[in-house]
C-alpha cells in the first residue's frame, strides 16, 4: 500500500520470482492534486537541534509572503507524522493555501532519543520546534505572522495552545482541538494518570515547576492580544476531559485585548476522537475551513478535477 500528501491509497501487487510490481488497486477522488507539489526541509530549533517538516503547496508558490500558511503539529507519545494523503485539506490547497507538518521532538520519527527529547522536563523542546517551524516559514518567504495559522489536536491541542500563549503575536489563527490545556490538573481527569510517564505530574515537587512553566491555562494572561481561536471539543469525550477546552476558551475570552473572535464548538454525542457519522465529520471540517478562510479573506478555489462515479 502507498500513500503521500498528492497521492490517494494505491495498492500494489508484487511478483516475488521476478520483483515485478504493479497497480493493482487504487482510490478515485474528485480530486485533482497535479497543480500541487511536496517539499521536504530542516530548520534549527532554538537549542541548534534540526527540526524536519514537509510543505504541500502549488507548484507555482510565491515566496512572496502573502500565503496563507496552516501549520500542524503533534510532538507527543512517540507518534510518527509520514505523509499521507489527507482530502479534507485540499480545499485549503486549492484556495492558494501552504500545509506544514513539522516533525517535532517528542514524535516518533527519528527513534526513541527523538521521543525522549520532548517529554517531561523535555517537553518545552516540543513547543521550541513548533515556534521555529513559524518562524522559518515567515523567514524564507512563505507567509507572514497575520497570515499563519497552526492546528493541533489532543497533545496537539496541548502544542498549539503552549505555542499560542508563549508567541500570540507570531500567529494570526490557532485551531486548538481537543485539547489538554490545564497540566496542573490533567491527571485528576479522563485518562490523564496513564499519561505521567509522559507529562510527570504537578504532585510530585520535582515536576511541578516545568509543568507549571508551560501550562497554557497558567499562562493566559490579561490584555495580551491573542489570535483568533476555534476550539473543538466533544460533549463524550472520556480521554481528554472537555473541561479544559470550555477553561481555556472562557480564560482567552476573558483575557484577550484583541477584537479576534474566540469560539468554542463542542461536537454532541461524540467522543475524543469525533463523530462516527461522515455527514459530522464533514460539517467539522466544512466549520474549521470556514473559520480559517473568513479569518484570511480566502475564497473556496475552483476544483479542476471531474467527479467520479462507480
Amino acid at each position: 500500500q502507498f500513500s503521500s500528501f498528492t497521492t490517494p491509497k494505491q495498492v500494489y501487487r508484487a511478483s516475488i520470482p521476478t520483483g515485478k510490481t504493479e497497480l493493482w488497486a487504487k482510490v478515485e477522488l474528485p480530486i485533482d492534486a497535479t497543480p500541487f507539489t511536496v517539499e521536504q526541509v530542516s530548520y534549527p530549533s532554538r537549542d541548534g537541534t534540526r527540526v524536519s517538516m514537509f510543505l504541500v503547496h502549488r507548484k507555482d508558490l510565491r515566496k512572496d509572503g502573502s500565503n496563507p500558511v496552516l501549520l500542524y503539529g503533534y510532538g507527543g507519545f512517540n507518534v510518527s507524522l509520514t505523509p499521507d494523503f489527507k482530502a479534507s485539506i485540499y480545499p485549503w490547497l486549492e484556495a492558494g493555501g501552504v500545509y506544514a507538518v513539522a516533525n517535532l521532538r517528542g514524535g516518533g520519527e527519528y527513534g526513541k532519543e527523538w521521543h525522549d527529547a520532548g517529554r517531561l522536563d523535555k517537553k518545552a523542546n516540543v513547543f521550541d520546534d513548533f515556534i521555529a517551524a513559524g518562524e522559518f516559514l515567515i523567514r524564507e518567504g512563505f507567509t507572514r505572522p497575520d497570515k499563519l495559522a497552526i492546528w493541533g489536536g489532543s497533545n496537539g491541542g496541548l502544542l498549539v495552545a503552549a505555542a499560542m500563549v508563549q508567541r500570540p503575536e507570531l500567529f494570526s489563527a490557532v485551531v486548538c482541538a481537543v485539547p489538554l490545556i490545564d497540566m496542573l490538573r490533567y491527571h485528576l481527569f479522563g485518562s490523564g494518570r496513564t499519561w505521567i510517564p509522559e507529562y510527570g505530574s504537578a504532585e510530585n515537587p520535582a515536576q511541578f515547576p516545568f509543568l507549571h512553566a508551560y501550562s497554557p491555562y497558567q499562562r493566559v494572561t490579561r490584555g495580551v492580544k491573542y489570535p483568533a481561536v476555534l476550539i473543538l471539543s466533544a460533549d463524550h469525550d472520556d480521554r481528554v476531559d472537555p473541561m479544559h477546552a470550555r477553561k481555556f476558551t472562557a480564560a482567552v475570552q476573558n483575557a484577550t485585548a484583541a477584537d479576534a473572535p474566540v469560539v468554542i464548538r463542542i461536537e454532541r454525542h461524540a467522543g475524543h476522537g469525533g463523530a462516527d457519522q461522515v455527514r459530522q465529520a464533514i460539517e467539522l471540517n466544512a466549520d474549521l475551513f470556514a473559520f480559517l478562510f473568513a479569518r484570511f479573506g480566502m475564497s473556496p478555489g475552483e476544483v479542476t478535477a471531474r467527479s467520479t462515479r462507480n
